[in-house]
């Protein structure tokens, strides 16, 4: 019984300790593209991914080849000589295949490349979020960036953007 009526207590003073959160949202989407560090890492990236995607046009061509060269030949090769080449090609094609996946899957180098550029940036970001969030008294901050966001509607009184901006010391960029 007293269990209960505590429990009840507590729940009839929840609106009360939810209204008197402070709260605010960011946008880290903005804060990057402020941030001159975030140019280097994308002009970085695009070096990097320019040079995989052309690896692996390369080897998309080379297969291509391989198999006009088989199409040219195909009247003077025996079958079983014909089917080794179809196979080389195949192979060729599995490679590809392959690199793609390792290069460009889900968590595949390009994707371990942009976290390990990011990492410092965005811990440096949310060192100053965590020190912004704490100077200005907020429990809760969102950040409009984020996907999947349930933001629908915000006040611009309560984006603390500018802020973290300021507290990276970039606000005089841009």
């Amino acid at each position: 019984m007293e269990k209960s009526l505590n429990l009840l207590l507590l729940l009839s003073l929840f609106p009360m300790l939810l209204s008197a959160q402070k709260m605010g949202y960011v946008d880290t989407e903005y804060i990057l593209n402020k941030h001159p560090d975030y140019k280097k890492i994308q002009e970085e990236m695009e070096a990097v991914s320019s040079e995989w995607r052309k690896e692996a046009q390369n080897l998309e061509e080379e297969i291509q080849q391989m198999y006009s060269d088989l199409q040219g030949e195909q009247v003077l090769l025996t079958d079983e000589m014909y089917q080794e080449r179809l196979e080389l090609i195949r192979e060729k094609q599995r490679e590809a295949r392959a690199f793609n996946n390792r290069i460009f899957g889900e968590n595949g180098q390009l994707y371990q490349k942009q976290s390990e550029l990011l990492q410092p940036l965005q811990s440096t970001i949310y060192d100053a979020i965590d020190r912004v969030a704490k100077r200005n008294g907020l429990a809760i901050l969102f950040d409009k960036a984020s996907s999947p966001t349930s933001i629908i509607y915000t006040d611009p009184r309560h984006d603390y953007s500018d802020f973290i901006i300021e507290e990276l010391g970039l606000e005089e960029n841009n």
